[in-house]
């Protein structure tokens, strides 16, 4: 297929632009969200060149966004990355795993929905999420064995036992090495991908419209919704 150099030159400027902010909405760059919802061929042409830098070009309502890989640690997060930025300085995977642990416990807890949108509430206290990873950790301890854990692919006895490290400090650190601390560090890193909102005064999460189409449009699709809940629920 011959592709026109405006047809090219628009490709590209819509791929600069993504490769900057990661998404494009039709309210801030109508011209450009028009011309790939509306070409085919410019639509071809972005997403060809996503493949090459390894991520994939997705459009959720009326935005479209860039999502690296899960092997792209350019545009991404490297696993060592993560560590750093949500784990205490000596981190080990253990606290890596309870990281992760954390995210997917705070997903389950806003979309466990089956209706036209999987969302089933606007907010949730920073205290409610605590007790739910504590809760939960424990549960899954108990509930599953060693050896179904290695089959699953989860050590909840590792992650109770890095969760269990961390001190408590009712006074509201921000230390990585207290659970208050640990929380709100994760917390500040999903509001700066653009995937929640954090209100420290009032001790409130709330999701974003990126999150909420990410994981109704592409994420939870049954097959991926039924594997986290059964992790989820031992």
């Amino acid at each position: 297929m011959a592709y026109e150099i405006e047809d090219i030159r628009i490709g590209q400027e819509i791929f600069y632009y993504l490769l900057e902010y990661h998404e494009m909405s039709e309210e801030n760059q109508e011209r450009l969200y028009r011309a790939y919802a509306e070409s085919e061929r410019i639509q071809n042409l972005v997403k060809s060149q996503g493949e090459i830098a390894e991520c994939d070009i997705e459009r959720y309502g009326n935005v479209i966004y860039l999502i690296p890989r899960e092997d792209n640690t350019f545009l991404g997060f490297s696993k060592a990355q993560l560590k750093q930025a949500l784990c205490k300085s000596n981190g080990t995977d253990k606290d890596y795993y309870l990281s992760q642990f954390v995210i997917l416990t705070l997903l389950t807890e806003f979309y466990d929905g089956q209706g036209a949108t999987s969302k089933t509430r606007d907010y949730m206290r920073v205290g409610e999420l605590q007790n739910c990873i504590s809760t939960r950790l424990k549960e899954g301890t108990e509930r599953v064995s060693e050896e179904e854990e290695e089959q699953a692919g989860i050590a909840f006895s590792n992650m109770l036992e890095a969760y269990e490290a961390l001190r408590s400090d009712e006074k509201g650190s921000r230390a990585k090495t207290t659970k208050e601390g640990f929380l709100y560090n994760l917390l500040n890193f999903l509001e700066r991908q653009g995937l929640i909102e954090y209100v420290e005064e009032d001790e409130m999460i709330k999701t974003t419209k990126k999150l909420d189409n990410f994981m109704d449009w592409n994420l939870l699709n049954q097959n991926n919704f039924q594997r986290v809940r059964r992790v989820l629920e031992g």
